[in-house]
This record gives C-alpha cells, structure tokens and sequence, in this order.
C-alpha cells in the first residue's frame, strides 16, 4: 500500500463532542417546548417571577424560622448561606466563564414566556442554583424541612426549562453548583448532626412514658416559657416547677426528694446547679434548654422538648463525665468549662451589665472594659513552677474547633480534662486574640495546651475570681482540679 494515503478513521475531539452534546441539549429543550405540562401554566412562570433576586427563598427562610424550633431556625439559616454563596459563584465566575447565548423562544408557547426576559447569559442557571443550594442547606440541618422545600426547589429549576429561559444542560449545571455550594458551607459551619457526640457509653436510666415521676424545675429568668409548654406537651404527667433564679438551689434539692428522675431548664449555670443535686441523689439528669448559650445540651444533642421527650419516654440515656473542683473553701463540679485569669472578671462585669443593655452587647462592653484596663497577669504555680498567665481555661472533654465554629466536644465521656493556658506578658488583648484564631495548634508563641485527668495549682492570691459554667465564686491557696469519669447519667435520643 502506497504511504501517501492513510485509511484510518479519524477520532471525533472535544469540539465534535461538544457539538453533540449542545445539539442533545437543544432536542431536548424543544421536546419540553413541545410538551403539554399538566397544571403548569398558572403556576410555573408566576413561581419563576418570584424567586428573582432569592425573594421566594427569604419567605420560605422566614417560614421555617417561625417553627420557633432551633433546629428549624439552623435549617433557614443553612438555606440563606448557601444560597449566598451559590449566588455570588454563579455571578462571579459562572456566566462570565461560560458565554452562552439563551435560547430561541420560536418553539415555545407563547402563553408561557416571562414578561420580563431576562438579559445575561444562559450557562448556569442561576435560579436553578439558588433554588438548589437553599434546599440541599435546608436538608443537611432538617431532612423534614428539606422534605417540604425540595418540590419547591425542583419546580423552580424546571420552571426555568418551561418559560424557555434556560436549557435542560443549564439548570443540572446550575442545580449542581447550588448543591456544592450548601456541602461548601457545611465544611465551614458543621451540623449539629456532625458534631453531635457518640451515643456511648449507653447507660440505664427509667422509661417514664408519660413523663410520670419526673420533676422539672425551669429558671424563670431564662426566658423559657416556650421551651416548658413544648416539654408538657411532650410530657403531661410530669411535675413542672416554675421558679425565680434565688431559689434553683433549693427547688432542686425539694425536688430530688420525690422524683425518680430530675429535670431542669435553664442556662449553663442552672443546669450546673441541677448536675450536683442529681449527683448526690444518684438520680439520672434531664437537660433542656432554656439559656444563651446551653453548651451541654447542645452538646448532648438534645435542642427542645421533642428530643428530651422522646428520650426521657423510651428511657434513652448516656453517661457523661463531670469535672470537680476543689480549693481550701470551694468546691464544686462543672459540666463545660472552668477557667482562671481575664475570663471570670469578663463574666463579672458581663453580669453587672446584662440586665441593662442585654446579653450580646453587654459581652462586647465586658471585653472592652476589662482587656483596656491595666492589670497584672495572675501568677500560679504549675507543675512545680511559677507562671505568669492571662488565661487558664479547663475544659470537661476534649474541644474540637470544626470549620468556623466555636470549639465543640465530639464526645462526653473521654476522661479528659482539656487544659490552655494563655502565657503571661505584655498585650494580654493581642495574646488572647492570636490564641483564639490559633484554635487548636499547640506550638503558638501565645499559649499552650494539654490533655490531663488531673491538674493541681498552687500559690493563688486570696480572691482570685475562678468562673465555672458561667458561675464566678473566689478560690486561693491550693486547688485541684479533677475528672469523675461517666458519673453522671443524662437523658439523650440515641440514632
């Protein structure tokens, strides 16, 4: 055979490929033209019109929120999140990458065509993306609400095939992005299914159906009104004891005496108050949250009164570690956090100024007063040394910084005390500051941490403030701070 001619078939390439992709992409978008779409004309172009510029989406964030359910409002927020962030990639990089004209409106009816036609470019589908990242956010923080949000989201997307906007190709392009965009968040903010720690080690704790021999006793200065009728309609039979902040204490101690199971609601520092009753009655603890903050119930998974009512009925139940404190004049337990140094005068002066201006800006006002004022570093004696610190922080388990978030605990039963200590020097604001973004490196110039189930200091002044799960008392001389691993049996819904 002469070496002149070559009989073999050339492989098609990208661009002969893309042809036939684009060419399916538009058979397609004529076969929907084509198609008679049952109920769809008085329902899909007006459903198009209101998700423009996430209008749809922010009523139906503002929905969910109304459940007035944490759960529910994470899930709303989640949603708005990754459609901000699925919007400005879209917006940003998408249509300017990938100029591709719309299509032609010939085969479509003209019954269904926006009055408004939109004027950017056809590849993604920026509806498609929002519609899908704000129900994948939705669903990765509530299945149930992401249930109820998805045929919305679905409708939208196709909505945008229908009035002839966009093709089919656009809005999977655009469906895709929406969804990574809402996976994109959760690596940033996990959920608390994610951060939720593992129902072990499981532990024997009364199954009490109606909520009969269970008494409740809810801080009236929490503002958990809401909270305790929820957990009575989860639980009739249970005795609810409404009462002011001075007396916790002593309706706790009342309540112990006839309950087979104590409950509480309140803050951190309430519950604080109700872990060291059901201690020393040996009674197993149910937590509802009705504070700020509410670190421990987070923490155990338990949100609201369907959690804690479902638990405390089948009898589900963990043991958890507490903390133990002890100093010549002090002593007592913690379910969260102890710390020494600028925090215990920071909860101080928050307190002196909470009833005022409210909680979240009297935070801000502490920090400012206390990190501005000239101040002397507390000095301890560890480990046989003297050591200058602004901070010592104690935490009962092991903190996790995950993505953005504050530090979490994965698990409540490690028989770990996590200890930090911020070192002594000049700037205690930048110190504390670069050993909050440090999270959890170990070798920052500015602090250091370790992993202990015993800690013992020496050498502190008379009226060193120490603050434990919100609570602030004075310690001095010697202290010791140790763990009582599982000691404590709490309510939890287990998967």
């Amino acid at each position: 055979m002469s070496p002149d001619f070559d009989l073999t078939v050339p492989k098609p390439g990208r661009h002969a490929l893309r042809d036939r992709l684009l060419a399916l992409d538009s058979r397609l978008f004529e076969v929907a033209a084509e198609r008679h779409w049952p109920f769809a004309e008085p329902v899909l172009p007006r459903l198009s019109r209101s998700a423009n510029h996430g209008v749809l989406w922010c009523a139906a964030a503002a929905a969910v929120a109304a459940s007035r359910t944490p759960r529910a409002r994470r899930a709303a927020v989640r949603g708005l999140a990754s459609l901000a962030l699925a919007s400005l990639t879209i917006n940003t990089v998408g249509k300017r990458s990938v100029r591709r004209p719309r299509p032609l409106l010939d085969p479509v009816p003209a019954v269904r065509h926006l009055k408004r036609q939109p004027i950017t470019t056809s590849f993604p589908s920026g509806h498609a993306a929002s519609a899908a990242a704000f129900a994948t956010g939705v669903a990765l923080e509530s299945p149930a609400w992401g249930a109820v949000v998805a045929p919305v989201a679905f409708s939208v997307a196709m909505s945008r095939v229908y009035t002839g906007v966009h093709f089919p190709s656009d809005v999977l392009a655009g469906a895709v992005l929406g969804a990574g965009a809402a996976f994109a968040v959760r690596a940033l903010v996990p959920t608390r299914a994610q951060t939720g720690p593992p129902p072990r080690p499981r532990a024997s704790a009364p199954a009490l159906p109606g909520g009969e021999g269970l008494v409740v006793v809810a801080n009236r200065a929490s503002g958990s009104a809401d909270r305790v009728r929820a957990l009575r309609d989860e639980l009739p039979d249970a005795e609810l004891v409404e009462c002011e902040p001075a007396d916790v204490r002593a309706e706790l101690e009342k309540a112990a005496t006839r309950a087979r199971a104590l409950g509480v609601c309140g803050g951190d520092g309430t519950v604080n108050a109700a872990a060291g009753v059901a201690l020393r009655h040996g009674l197993p603890l149910a937590v509802l949250p009705g504070g700020t903050l509410n670190h421990f119930a987070y923490d155990l998974s338990v949100e609201d009164g369907r959690d804690l009512g479902r638990a405390v009925r089948e009898g589900e139940a963990v043991r958890v570690d507490v903390g133990r404190f002890a100093s010549r004049d002090r002593e007592g337990v913690f379910l969260n956090t102890l710390s020494l140094g600028v925090y215990p005068e920071l909860v101080r002066e928050r307190e002196r100024w909470a009833h005022r201006i409210g909680g979240r800006p009297a935070e801000v006002l502490a920090a400012l007063r206390v990190l501005r004022t000239d101040r002397h570093p507390l000095r301890v004696e560890l480990g046989g040394e003297t050591r200058p610190l602004w901070l010592l922080f104690v935490g009962n388990c092991i903190y996790h910084r995950m993505g953005l978030t504050p530090g979490r605990r994965t698990d409540l039963a490690d028989g770990l005390l996590d200890v930090r200590v911020v070192h002594g020097g000049r700037h205690p604001a930048l110190r504390l500051l670069s050993a909050a973004l440090a999270g959890p490196l170990p070798r920052s110039p500015a602090h250091a941490e370790v992993k202990v189930n015993r800690l013992r200091l020496t050498g502190l002044a008379a009226g060193t403030p120490l603050a434990f799960d919100g609570e602030v008392t004075d310690v001095k001389g010697e202290m010791t701070v140790e763990k009582l691993p599982e000691a404590l049996t709490v309510y939890r819904p287990l998967p």
